[in-house]
This record gives C-alpha cells, structure tokens and sequence, in this order.
C-alpha cells in the first residue's frame, strides 16, 4: 500500500487514541456527555484500553510507511498534532467528540 495511505491511518488513529484517552478522564467525559463520570466507570475503562490501542497501531502505521527513526519523528509529531487538535475541540465544541464515546449516551444539555 502507498505511503500516504498509511500516513492518514497513522492520523486517524492518533486524534482517535487521543480523543478516546480524553472521553477516559473525569472532567472532559462530563464536559461531552453531561453526565456525570461515576455512571460510565465501564465505558471509561474501556476507552482508555482503546486509547493506548489506537496510539500503538498509529505508531505501526508510521512504521509501514517510513523507516524506523523517520517513523518515530513523524509519530510524535502526529501525537502532538492530535493533541492539540482534541484540546481545541474540548474548548470549542466538546460535542464533537460524543461520537468517540462508543455508545455513552449523552444528555442534551436544557
């Protein structure tokens, strides 16, 4: 498969690892679902295993696209773009990020 192919895969899955790593915490699992986070122990756990998940097959993919201390560069790179991409959506438009909670019903807020 191409280069760019697995590039996009390594993008997706490194904003999905960090948007699921974030529903996973307390306050922004609140913030999206308004709810409260006691309710959701189970889906938070398994959000935070999908998280580190996505994370490391993101690191795979940048290694099927490039050479190993290429893919490395390109990785962290990735993770620090998609961090700030899911922070800017939780200060934004938190929302968004309700279709990453994987079946947690969100409350619309009155």
């Amino acid at each position: 498969m191409s280069e760019t192919f697995w590039l996009l895969l390594a993008a997706v899955l490194a904003f999905s690892g960090m948007a699921w790593l974030a529903l996973a915490m307390e306050v922004h699992w609140g913030q999206v679902m308004h709810r409260h986070a006691d309710d959701a122990q189970g889906p938070r756990r398994r959000l935070r295993a999908l998280g580190a998940a996505a994370l490391l097959f993101s690191l795979l993919a940048c290694g099927a696209a490039d050479r190993p201390s290429m893919a490395v560069l390109v990785w962290t790179m990735l993770l620090a773009g998609s961090a700030l991409g899911v922070a800017m959506v939780l200060s934004r438009r938190p929302r968004w990020l309700a279709p990453w909670a994987l079946g947690g019903r969100a409350i619309r807020p009155a």
